[in-house]
């Protein structure tokens, strides 16, 4: 089988994959956690730029944010609780949408949105459609969100063998190289840098395909996409860096291993943002600039000194361990330069989109402020 087949098994198999079987790979205390598990005020600069982005599409009366692969929900609940508190005018139209396809998380999406989900603000739709939006209404003006989610799609290797396939001999797992397919060079030539002798280099055509169907998903125009990984782009490949970055992760340690713990150990690969944005461009879509997360996240909070971060610090101390989650998700030594920020969107004024806090980056003055807290 395709070296893709076998991760998505790995991943996805809905008896024994990674994300199938349990809801406890996330957090300080499961495999790896993401920006939604340092501290609520990701969730909360969020929800400041989903309203922005509702008012740069003139208000409508109703829009859907559609998370993919939400995990446990603790950014969703996030972002809505404080919709509620300081945005009401743009909860008042938000329907919030998570599609997730594993059953484990099914249930703790659930538990951690019930009160969103008996109000009618929060959904979880119980089929689970091989494409991302098949299952959603078209007709509502669509915010898509995806925190860490291209990132565990699978991917196809190439090496200078040709492309990596798994076989099975004597109940062992053992790697063959088959030739390519025409359209996997074909992205290597576009989008990435072929293999040079030892190297084996990640072709996520799947990403490819769920811009295809994401852009679909809406029959009006507007559109906006907001995906936030870690991963390159091709100029950086070109450099030498970034030339096969799968990773095996288990108990918050990294292994280049995939084949140590079948269904026990998340595989990922960097994400091909070079890639990701012309698939966007395809699909119709403008895209902005790219992003470092300390770039966007450092834009949203300027205006109140990220006031979100310690509105709810009632003693020194809780504003003190405030700033050091907040520093991590913003600072180089923490996530702040590893994950990427990309925006797209279709049918939306390119002013509009423009002034978004997020895109305004401005760096230096924000960052002496953030010390100083």
């Amino acid at each position: 089988m395709p070296f893709s087949r076998y991760m998505q098994i790995c991943l996805y198999d809905p008896s024994h994959g990674y994300y199938s079987r349990n809801a406890e790979q996330f957090g300080k205390a499961g495999d790896f956690y993401t920006s939604s598990d340092v501290h609520a005020v990701f969730g909360r600069l969020l929800a400041r730029q989903f309203d922005e982005i509702w008012r740069a599409l003139d208000r409508p009366p109703a829009i859907e944010i559609l998370e993919l692969g939400p995990g446990r929900g603790l950014f969703a609940r996030d972002v809505l609780d404080w919709s509620s508190k300081k945005f009401g005018d743009f909860f008042a139209a938000l329907t919030y949408t998570l599609q997730e396809s594993s059953p484990a998380l099914h249930a703790k999406l659930q538990e951690t949105l019930r009160e969103h989900m008996a109000a009618g603000k929060a959904k979880v739709p119980e089929e689970r459609p091989i494409g991302p939006c098949r299952a959603l209404a078209r007709e509502t003006p669509r915010i898509v969100f995806a925190n860490e989610f291209f990132d565990a799609l699978p991917v196809e290797i190439l090496g200078t063998a040709g492309k990596l396939h798994i076989a099975l001999e004597n109940n062992r797992l053992h790697e063959i190289w088959l030739p390519p397919l025409a359209e996997e060079l074909e992205f290597l030539d576009r989008y990435g840098v072929h293999p040079e002798p030892g190297e084996r280099i990640e072709v996520p055509l799947i990403s490819q395909e769920w811009i295809k169907e994401i852009s679909g998903s809406v029959a009006r125009d507007l559109l906006v996409i907001v995906v936030i990984d870690y991963g390159y782009t091709r100029n950086q490949q070109l450099a030498g860096r970034h030339r096969g970055t799968l990773m095996a992760y288990r108990h918050h340690s990294s292994s280049p291993d995939p084949y140590q713990a079948p269904g026990d150990q998340d595989l990922t690969a960097h994400v091909n943002f070079t890639a990701l944005a012309a698939a966007c461009e395809q699909a119709g879509m403008q895209v902005e600039r790219l992003l470092t997360q300390s770039q966007f996240l450092m834009g949203i909070g300027e205006g109140n000194q990220f006031a979100d971060a310690f509105e709810d610090c009632r003693i020194p101390q809780e504003r003190a361990k405030a700033a050091l989650q907040l520093k991590h998700l913003v600072t180089p030594v923490g996530m702040g330069e590893n994950f990427q920020v990309l925006i797209a969107s279709r049918a939306v004024d390119a002013r509009k989109m423009a002034a978004l806090s997020g895109l305004s980056f401005g760096r230096g003055s924000q960052l002496s402020a953030l010390s100083s807290q």
